[in-house]
């Protein structure tokens, strides 16, 4: 069971490194001029500060992750708890919730600790969660999770979305046939921290 974890955590770690590195632009072609000499030009850098609202509570993240695994909530419904997703991401959702339940995942309950502001998008929170799952070897994993704002409450930022729902990135890389198995059912790719 630990050489599956660690097989998908790596592949997953190697399909987000490929991704994102196949999302970097190369800098502008500068052409020097012998007749003329251009000297670079420095701006200040500017780093947007965090809000300064109050974090959310902890179970304001929890209760995205409950409605998401909750399989009696249809996948429709879901479609606001995940940023960017539209009424086509429902059946995907679904098959997440469906495949949790398949494999024993069901019931879930979630922890959220060490929440801050994001460093990529000042506006969406990053927590530690911890997943406990029905499962009775490696039942506990954690994974850190961005939440995004949306509508005066939260939703799973797009990019965990993509990690863990793996919805919509149709230029991404295959996965082998082990990772895609493993990803409809998002926990194989969380570190395991015991049972």
């Amino acid at each position: 069971m630990h050489r599956q974890l660690s097989v998908a955590l790596s592949a997953a770690t190697a399909v987000a490194v490929v991704g994102l590195s196949g999302c970097s632009h190369p800098g502008p072609k500068v052409v020097s001029s012998p007749s003329s000499t251009v000297h670079p030009t420095t701006s200040p850098v500017t780093v947007a500060a965090p809000p300064t609202a109050p974090l959310p509570a902890p179970e304001a993240l929890i209760d995205v992750l409950n409605r998401l695994a909750d399989p009696n909530v249809p996948g429709i419904n879901k479609v606001s708890l995940v940023e960017g997703a539209n009424p086509d991401s429902a059946g995907t959702l679904d098959k997440f919730t469906n495949a949790l339940r398949d494999n024993g995942y069901l019931p879930m309950t979630f922890a959220a600790n060490n929440l801050a502001w994001s460093d990529k998008n000042p506006s969406n929170v990053m927590a530690t969660i911890i997943v406990h799952t029905a499962q009775a070897n490696n039942g506990n994993f954690t994974f850190p999770m961005e939440f995004a704002p949306f509508q005066g409450g939260w939703q799973l930022s797009r990019r965990t979305a993509e990690m863990l729902l793996a919805l919509g990135n149709s230029a991404a890389p295959t996965m082998p046939s082990t990772l895609a198995a493993t990803s409809r059912c998002s926990p194989a790719a969380y570190r395991t921290t015991g049972s």
